[in-house]
């Protein structure tokens, strides 16, 4: 199949080369005329295209665009944009981990002008191109059967890895609780080895315990592989400062377990650590401290 791809970042182009050696005629768009040249430099059975109008012209109608740019505005304004280029009959599969009520939204708009949207959760990270994605698929049936090589592709087997889950939406809604769980997850890991490192009675060896727990064991999983990576490269951690980012899935799950009144206190307590990772001045904790002196004369431990 011809494949339009915008985004060419990790993500992006990782999968655009996966889709050329899976046979299919990728032409690519960024942006950035360095990334570009990036991504040519390193597969030349890839067409880079300088602009989406040039993209559009390339590809032969139906025309089938994948959108992996970040979320929110780039998103908005890309898929805006291509909705000056593209015609009826052409589909936008939107790859990037948009929320899933402005995926259905911006699909609405744009069948009105007879372009169907596809919303894809994509799982997979920088290891995507060599041992394929997870791809959880919403949109309109025909679309997505139409589409289907396209995910087969991209996914690690003709097989496996590619759910068309539901309609426009369900995509990305499904990628956000995968999100939410994720977090879960990594909080409990690195609880547990935090515990472990602080018990200074049995001088435990971090990499080698993750290592053994990566056989057999009934916790193993891919991110206990990557922990185990991580602590045999630097045992310590010691380069690494405390601070943890979050994405909008984490908080877009929280809030819809307040609108469905569904409890999900591990992954909101997940969530609330990596807030706490970032928090500096650490106000709450020495509030903490004063309201125990101030109650029960506890000891303060004054900066020196």
């Amino acid at each position: 199949m011809e494949v339009g791809m915008i985004g060419l970042g990790r993500m992006g182009a990782n999968m655009a080369i996966r889709l050329s050696r899976n046979n299919h005629n990728v032409y690519a768009y960024d942006r950035d005329p360095d990334t570009r040249s990036s991504l040519q430099s390193n597969s030349k059975s890839i067409t880079i295209v300088d602009s989406l109008e040039d993209l559009a012209a390339s590809l032969n109608p139906p025309r089938f665009v994948v959108v992996m740019v970040p979320s929110g505005n780039p998103t908005e304004a890309t898929i805006a944009a291509l909705s000056d280029v593209l015609a009826e009959g052409d589909v936008v599969i939107e790859g990037g981990n948009s929320n899933y009520k402005d995926s259905m939204r911006r699909g609405a708009s744009l069948k009105h002008q007879g372009i169907k949207m596809i919303d894809a959760g994509i799982s997979g990270g920088v290891w995507g191109l060599d041992q394929g994605y997870c791809l959880m698929v919403g949109g309109d049936t025909e679309a997505v059967s139409v589409a289907e090589p396209i995910f087969r592709s991209l996914a690690p087997t003709h097989d496996s890895g590619f759910a068309h889950v539901g309609q426009l939406g369900a995509g990305h809604f499904t990628k956000m609780i995968h999100n939410a769980i994720e977090y879960g997850l990594m909080q409990a890991y690195a609880e547990g080895f935090e515990l472990m490192s602080a018990k200074d009675l049995f001088d435990l060896d971090l990499a080698q315990i993750a290592e053994v727990w990566r056989h057999g064991s009934v916790i193993r999983s891919w991110l206990l592989d990557l922990t185990a990576t991580a602590l045999h490269e630097e045992s310590d951690l010691g380069s690494i400062e405390p601070w943890v980012e979050d994405s909008g899935e984490g908080r877009w799950a929280i809030e819809e377990s307040v609108d469905l009144a569904i409890p999900v206190p591990v992954m909101a307590m997940a969530l609330q650590a990596r807030f706490r990772s970032r928090d500096e001045s650490q106000f709450g904790f020495k509030l903490l401290a004063a309201m125990r002196n101030q109650f029960g004369g506890h000891s303060i431990r004054r900066k020196k």
